[in-house]
């Protein structure tokens, strides 16, 4: 039998919390949550070993991104998570490796958390193959969606958007919308 997934929650809103703890209970361990980003965080990583770090990145002091390097740094192979619910600077997010975004339904929510935690392909390379999520976003990007109209038409937010099309970049090493679209042609995603 596979172990449970351990995840540690860092978030200050208890319904946050207890609703993740509702939807993620048969697979998921959630650890006792942080209200907070201690200031022992990487010890505390060390200690507890999570296999995913759930982080509301507003806790985050400044700057943001030295925070994420070192809680990285202290548990290589846990993945950050960031756990939104507001407006949050795009940069800070590209510091995640992924968003989870509270408005998501509860299948996405689990679909999300059990990605995070697919183990590298052999040889320690990335997965380069898009998810399903992903090619459909790829799809509505080819089409000349913006990123507000893509998330209106799957019923996703935008943070959630933005971070599919960072993960299609990254995959296709495409950066330019004509070159998406062109990809997705090439890839029989879209006709014409």
């Amino acid at each position: 039998m596979k172990p449970l997934t351990q995840v540690l929650v860092v978030e200050p809103s208890d319904i946050i919390r207890e609703g993740l703890k509702a939807l993620l209970g048969d697979e998921f361990v959630l650890q006792a949550p942080l209200r907070e980003v201690p200031v022992d965080m990487p010890q505390r990583l060390m200690r507890q070993q999570p296999d995913i770090l759930l982080l509301n990145p507003t806790l985050l002091n400044t700057p943001a991104r030295m925070q994420v390097v070192s809680l990285q740094q202290a548990r290589p192979s846990m993945a950050i998570v960031a756990l939104v619910y507001q407006y949050v600077d795009p940069q800070v997010l590209s510091l995640f490796k992924t968003v989870l975004d509270i408005r998501e339904s509860g299948s996405r929510v689990a679909q999300l958390m059990r990605e995070c935690c697919q183990p590298e392909q052999e040889g320690g390379e990335e997965s380069y193959e898009l998810s399903e999520r992903e090619s459909e976003v790829l799809v509505l990007v080819a089409r000349g969606l913006s990123s507000k109209e893509i998330a209106d038409e799957l019923n996703i937010s935008i943070h959630t958007v933005n971070s599919h099309r960072k993960n299609i970049t990254h995959k296709t090493g495409i950066k330019s919308v004509a070159g998406l679209a062109v990809y997705a042609m090439l890839h029989n995603l879209v006709t014409g």
